[in-house]
């Protein structure tokens, strides 16, 4: 077993995981694993720059967890960085920040390297499985950016598009700077138009029709997944490897797009920086599922952030 450390740096939050893994088995032993919500994304898609507030957040969350991987003595680290700071011009001063503070310059990873690493964390431990049918549509709702990858043991095809929770929030239910509770009809409408053609442009790349199982990933599908079972607080356990119905999404997602700021903040399970952001993320994942005809979907819990530990962990064993 190597003892490995992954940090994944989104466009919504920033995770940290410390794991012993090893890769030849599949096994992976967590030692802890956490996120923060840092919003790196707060305004990129319109300023195309990563926000001043937003940078530091970032960094604050780092330096904490700098102090927990020194603790419990990883030997590896590996900071993957994805759909903000792709996009961000001033990326750099990102960058430079980060290797202050870790001592490793993140990883700014393309969106189909991106879908790789998130299908090897979700499927690894699905294989052999005989209730879950291949292959399968790993989907991955993120802020910024959601990745879909078709495979069965590897990856057959994946592809990148930008209808994450925060983006599509900020494109569509914002007005004069503050989000609209609840959104308008034509809000909806419009966010829903733009998923649709976000959706069209996977599928050239990505045969999602022919997935047997969808397996869901991130907090927008973790959050319906802990709403739909009613718990009084996110409980990863009960998540990780649930099953949501299509009817059950379609009633969650139709809730929160009805509802007010202070509904969905007093939702138990709802971890308060998706408040604003939930809505659009369930609506990403409600139409997914009516595009590929799924009548549920599989919620994982492990995904691009175990990708990372173990693309992490091999490259120790090979010496690189």
């Amino acid at each position: 077993m190597t003892r490995v450390a992954a940090v994944d740096c989104g466009t919504n939050s920033i995770r940290l995981l410390v794991a012993d893994v090893d890769p030849a088995t599949g096994q992976l032993v967590d030692l802890d694993r956490r996120m923060t919500i840092v919003r790196l994304g707060q305004g990129v898609d319109k300023t195309g720059r990563l926000a001043p507030e937003a940078l530091e957040r970032t960094f604050a969350a780092c330096r904490d967890y700098a102090a927990i991987i020194k603790e419990l003595g990883a030997e590896r680290l590996r900071f993957v960085a994805t759909s903000a700071s792709r996009d961000a011009s001033n990326r750099d001063d990102f960058v430079r920040g980060v290797m202050d503070i870790l001592g490793v310059e993140p990883e700014v990873i393309t969106g189909d390297e991106e879908a790789e690493l998130s299908f090897t964390g979700a499927t690894r431990e699905l294989t052999g499985r005989d209730d879950l049918a291949r292959p399968y549509l790993v989907v991955d709702i993120g802020g910024g950016s959601t990745e879909f990858v078709v495979g069965d043991d590897a990856v057959r095809a994946g592809r990148s598009v930008n209808i994450g929770c925060v983006r599509m929030t900020e494109r569509h239910l914002v007005r004069d700077g503050k989000v609209t509770d609840p959104p308008t009809p034509d809000q909806i409408t419009a966010m829903r138009a733009d998923i649709e053609a976000a959706l069209d442009v996977a599928e050239e790349t990505v045969p999602l029709r022919e997935a047997r199982t969808l397996v869901g990933l991130a907090g927008s599908v973790t959050t319906v997944s802990a709403i739909a079972q009613n718990l009084p607080a996110y409980d990863t356990e009960a998540i990780h490897h649930s099953r949501v119905s299509y009817d059950r999404v379609r009633e969650i997602t139709e809730s929160l797009l009805r509802s007010t700021h202070a509904e969905r903040a007093a939702i138990p399970s709802m971890h308060p920086g998706r408040v604003d952001v939930i809505g659009a993320g369930a609506l990403v994942l409600l139409s997914i599922m009516e595009r590929v005809g799924a009548s549920e979907v599989v919620v994982s819990e492990h995904d691009i952030l175990d990708g990372i530990a173990f693309k992490a962990a091999e490259e120790a064993g090979a010496g690189k």
